[in-house]
């Protein structure tokens, strides 16, 4: 057993040395945890920290140890540390005396290549098959979401049957969006898109009208993006407690946030005020029926019977701890408590809660930020309470949001209103988090000076998982450089502080401020940041003024364009109304002039044959001037009346309209009305 022992020992040291040689990781502890969080499977710790496009990779280990693996060195590193976990593990299996003939043959074969030079070149049958990489799809359709999970080699149209028989919707009316490449083909391949591991699609059908259901779920939808207002009345304490909750939180949820604000635990509340329709602590607040905008409840400690003193000490606890060793934040625990451990898994409640395990030193701590934090915003909720509960309310103003809401916050207004990004780290199980917290951010003049001039954010790693979840973030946001500096640090060495400043192109981290300093230090270092900052800010307010006066410049000749081309389209229309109008009078002219000219035609041919000097009647022979002082001369018989005499005239160009026939010796008139009659 012993040799067993030794050689697991020794083939956990033999897959350390490998993964710190395959990722890089100096720092022991941590390549130690990572191995632990993947039970010491090597590929998959591997994995973890340098994801391959196409999932775990195979090994092909044959007798020609030499030949180049086809995906590169980080690839082939990989995939010999691959080779080498399951070697390990097969002699660990087996035990102590496989070891030797593992290293014979292994020493047998061809020389390892330059890639696998840190591990040794295993046997042909040693080999690592090749997982499929799975991709996770969250696909939204109207009120509804999909969760789809397949392999890289699948199709897009197998994501559409899926989708078929979960929605009830025919393919051929489904359009799947929300691909960063554009619109692509059902027989697309999704390993060739190069997608991420999680992704989020949504459908749209433009032919399918949405039913009645559809609107009474949009108007469920309604009703969880309103938010109640519960006054929660603590008895014992005599204190009520004004809290806004959004309609999807749960009453689970509403009680665990009372737990942290009175330190009574879930399964000790007792509760007077919930409706009767509220039957399970899973509902959400929207159909728990509680009244809207505002509810009353009361929230009390249940009286328990005490637990017999035998009982109790049956109880497995940590050993005592000397009052002078405990921290100053001492969670006081009824002695009801000691018989409920049973049912803790029930309420929710980590038996390791429950006997005061939850930290180190001995005391009682609710955590900063729950573990595996999804929401950034709930938890920097929940790390904010905390704070105050155990330091007091006079502390910096914590940014309640993710961190690259902060960073638009701090680095992407205007210029003069632009702050540095304070980036506050805590770390429960280091000595000086208690110390830094109290001392230096609770300090007023520290509170006041990160109030005016950063905008602060916080997160805890205490926990693996949200260490994991700031190493990430800090990778999208600030680099790997800035990640990997903070892996370096360790635990007694937080809580951390960086300074952040926001560049054009970049964010720089300017300071990291560790838990051992003093006030006078924190302050002075605050203000050399601030300084550097104030220059950086002067160049861009100037930057800035001047792109505002180039386009003040510009917006002004585009102005005073505008009102050119508006003034040369109103001359336009003007010089186009005034050629129409002319056009219609020489066009009403035109028809006068033809309307003239017809009359004219009609009186000629009216007029009666002009009789000779010979004819037996007597006849008058008139001469006409006209007022261009031509003369018309013409022959009338006596007996014509003088309406002939002006249609002549009328048939020269001269309508009696508008001229008058006159004589000259008497001067005389000859209106037309007596014309007839004479």
């Amino acid at each position: 057993m012993m040799a067993s022992d030794s050689g697991s020992n020794m083939d956990r040291e033999m897959i350390l040395a490998d993964f710190q040689a395959c990722t890089g990781i100096d720092n022991i502890a941590e390549a130690i945890t990572l191995l632990e969080l993947n039970n010491w499977d090597l590929v998959a710790a591997i994995n973890g920290v340098i994801p391959q496009e196409n999932g775990i990779l195979q090994s092909n280990y044959s007798s020609e140890g030499s030949q180049t693996s086809p995906y590169g060195p980080h690839s082939q590193a990989a995939t010999v540390a691959a080779a080498a976990a399951e070697a390990a593990s097969a002699t660990a299996g087996a035990g102590a005396a496989p070891a030797a003939p593992a290293s014979s043959s292994s020493s047998s074969s061809s020389p390892p290549t330059a890639g696998s030079a840190f591990c040794p070149v295993l046997p042909s049958r040693h080999i690592v098959e090749r997982q499929p990489r799975m991709l996770h799809f969250r696909v939204d359709y109207r009120q509804r979401t999909v969760e789809v999970v397949l392999e890289d080699a699948s199709s897009v149209g197998e994501i559409k049957q899926i989708l078929e028989t979960e929605l009830q919707v025919p393919m051929a009316k489904m359009q799947l969006k929300g691909w960063k490449s554009g619109d692509v083909s059902d027989s697309t391949v999704l390993r060739s898109l190069h997608l991420p591991k999680n992704n989020s699609l949504y459908v749209l059908t433009p032919d399918i009208t949405p039913s009645a259901s559809t609107s009474q779920n949009s108007m469920l939808q309604e009703s969880l993006n309103q938010s109640f207002l519960l006054v929660i009345s603590h008895r014992e304490a005599q204190r009520d407690y004004s809290l806004n909750f959004p309609a999807s939180k749960t009453i689970q949820e509403v009680k665990r946030n009372i737990s942290d604000l009175t330190n009574i635990p879930v399964r000790h509340q007792q509760w007077d005020g919930w409706p009767a329709s509220a039957t399970n602590d899973s509902m959400t607040l929207a159909a728990s029926g509680i009244s809207y905008p505002c509810h009353h409840l009361s929230v009390c400690r249940r009286s328990s019977p005490a637990v017999p003193t035998e009982q109790a000490e049956e109880v497995p606890g940590p050993s005592p701890v000397p009052l002078s060793t405990q921290c100053s934040d001492i969670h006081m625990v009824s002695d009801s408590e000691g018989d409920d451990f049973e049912d803790a898994p029930e309420f929710g409640v980590d038996e390791s809660d429950i006997f005061g395990m939850g930290s180190s030193t001995g005391c009682r701590k609710s955590p900063m930020m729950p573990d595996n934090s999804e929401n950034e915003g709930d938890a920097l909720l929940h790390f904010t309470a905390e704070f105050s509960t155990r330091y007091g309310d006079c502390h910096p103003v914590f940014f309640i949001g993710s961190l690259e809401a902060s960073s638009q916050e701090a680095f992407y207004g205007k210029a003069r209103d632009r702050k540095l990004l304070a980036i506050y780290l805590h770390h429960d199980e280091s000595v000086l988090s208690n110390v830094f917290c109290s001392q230096m951010m609770c300090a007023e003049s520290i509170v006041s000076y990160l109030s005016q001039n950063f905008i602060t954010w916080a997160w805890d790693v205490t926990k693996e998982s949200n260490k994991a979840r700031l190493l990430t973030v800090c990778t999208r946001h600030f680099g790997s450089v800035v990640a990997q500096t903070i892996r370096t640090y360790k635990t007694d060495q937080f809580p951390l502080l960086l300074i952040v400043m926001g560049k054009r192109t970049s964010n720089e981290v300017l300071h990291v401020i560790q838990g051992n300093t003093t006030v006078d230090e924190l302050m002075m270092r605050l203000m050399g940041a601030m300084e550097i900052f104030t220059a950086q800010q002067q160049e861009d307010i100037k930057d800035e003024d001047e792109r505002e006066a180039r386009e003040t410049v510009k917006r002004e000749q585009d102005e005073a364009y505008r009102l050119s081309l508006e003034a040369d389209r109103k001359k336009r229309e003007a010089q186009e109304r005034e050629e129409a109008e002319q056009v219609r009078l020489q066009q009403i002219r035109k028809e006068q002039e033809e309307e003239r000219e017809a009359i004219r035609l009609s009186l000629e041919q009216a007029l009666p044959p002009e009789p000779t000097e010979e004819s037996g009647e007597p006849v008058s022979k008139l001469r006409i001037r006209t007022p261009s002082g031509e003369f018309l001369v013409r022959r009338f018989l006596g007996s014509c009346k003088l309406q002939v005499l002006f249609d002549f005239v009328a048939s020269k160009g001269y309508p009696s309209d508008e001229f008058k026939v006159l004589t000259t010796f008497p001067r005389r008139n000859f209106p037309i009305k007596t014309a007839d009659g004479d």
